[in-house]
């Protein structure tokens, strides 16, 4: 008989497992150190990157919303040239363990299988390719904007991107070179050999000991997941995810489960628990999220586990927006009860909370746990005060918490 997990159990489940719940950092000891930073990201297994800076870079927000204001040049540590972790387009663009490039060849393969995608440009483009691997391996990593050529001419569609650009891009995808670092936010681009330890590029891990690989840590970091949940992490096909999925159930490592609620209709769902998963009878949190922090990049899943209709507003037009153009979800204890739209004015050293909301059934304490969060936020940012503006449910409380503290 399949066991049944409430779905109450089963938020907390899912928070406990993305880190959640305990700080790692007692009260008193100090910031964050690289260890803590670096669990963060060995329990996640990546970053999303995303070049909205409106508030802070989204790869560093997973860490503050887990331990807290700490020092963000250990990040950039991890994430470097001399660090442990690669760019690859591992669910979107992200940071991930460099130890994992073999993991991602099935990826690679399928790019270069489309080779003729993105309107044939790389078919029709192979001597500009050949032109930037000699002019890496001539030059060594390099950014776009660092190699001359007379195709590096801005035109399309492609957020103005050049030739030189686009075609590093594919490669990008396709490994023929590998991003090593970024400056002012721009790709350094490198050939896998001058960036990858030779063991690395020599290693040939079977496909479907890659799935089970990346699902097992998906499962491990999701705690509790529908198979769709599953797929979602590293941006699978099903077809590869549930044999992936048997095989760890074979193995002891999935159990499966059912969730109230979780099923078509508001019926019981299928659901796949992990072994090591921690069950925690109640879960204390307060931060804000990024919008493409795991919690909630798979909308779906955020609204089967919180009953959070979550849509990122920036490519909505301003007077079509509801809550606003960066809207962070914030998480109390173990529920998403609201979102505030912060802006980092750094000219005026400020934190701008531009909107301010409650969800229904919020506890009626959001505002005043939400407010210590913004003041470390705006410490972390180095900013002095946090100024909350008149939009939103929330607001007017909040500016009254937020007041009360300074």
């Amino acid at each position: 008989m399949v066991d049944s997990v409430s779905p109450a159990l089963a938020r907390r489940i899912a928070l406990a497992a993305q880190g959640f719940g305990r700080r790692p950092t007692p009260e008193g000891a100090g910031r964050p150190g690289l260890r803590q930073v670096g669990a963060v990201f060995d329990r996640l297994g990546l970053l999303q990157i995303d070049s909205v800076n409106v508030f802070e870079r989204s790869h560093y927000l997973p860490a503050f919303s887990r331990l807290g204001p700490y020092d963000r040049s250990l990040l950039d540590r991890l994430t470097g040239p001399r660090g442990r972790t690669v760019e690859y387009w591992a669910h979107e663009a992200a940071f991930v363990p460099r130890d994992w490039w073999p993991l991602f060849a099935f990826r690679r393969d399928e790019y270069r299988a489309k080779g003729h995608a993105w309107g044939g440009w790389v078919a029709e483009n192979q001597d500009l390719a050949r032109f930037l691997e000699a002019e890496l391996r001539a030059n060594g990593p390099m950014p776009a904007s660092a190699i001359e050529h007379d195709a590096n001419r801005r035109s399309g569609p492609w957020w103005g991107w050049s030739g030189v650009k686009r075609t590093l891009e594919w490669m990008l995808r396709t490994g023929d070179v590998v991003c090593v670092e970024r400056r002012r936010f721009e790709r350094v681009y490198a050939l896998p050999e001058q960036a990858l330890a030779p063991a690395l590029l020599a290693d040939r891990v079977d496909d479907d000991e890659a799935f089970r690989r990346l699902v097992g840590h998906a499962a491990s970091a999701l705690g509790i997941a529908t198979t769709r949940d599953l797929a979602d992490y590293w941006r699978m096909r099903g077809e590869h995810v549930k044999p992936a999925i048997a095989d760890l159930v074979d193995a002891g490592e999935l159990l499966p489960v059912e969730v109230p609620g979780w099923g078509a209709g508001g019926k019981p769902g299928a659901a796949w628990l992990h072994r090591d998963a921690r069950r925690p009878r109640r879960l204390d949190a307060a931060a804000v999220l990024s919008p493409f922090d795991p919690v909630v990049w798979f909308r779906p899943r955020a609204e089967r586990l919180f009953d959070f209709h979550y849509r990122i507003e920036i490519y909505t037009p301003e007077p079509k927006r509801v809550f606003g153009y960066y809207s962070l979800p914030v998480l109390i204890d173990d529920d998403v009860v609201g979102r505030v739209d912060l802006k980092s004015d750094r000219k005026a050293g400020i934190l701008r909370v531009q909107s301010a909301w409650a969800e229904a059934g919020a506890p009626a304490d959001t505002a005043a746990r939400l407010a210590p969060v913004l003041r470390q936020a705006a410490d972390w940012q180095g900013l002095g005060d946090v100024v909350v503006g008149e939009r939103g449910g929330l607001a007017s409380a909040l500016a009254a918490e937020v007041r009360a503290a300074a």
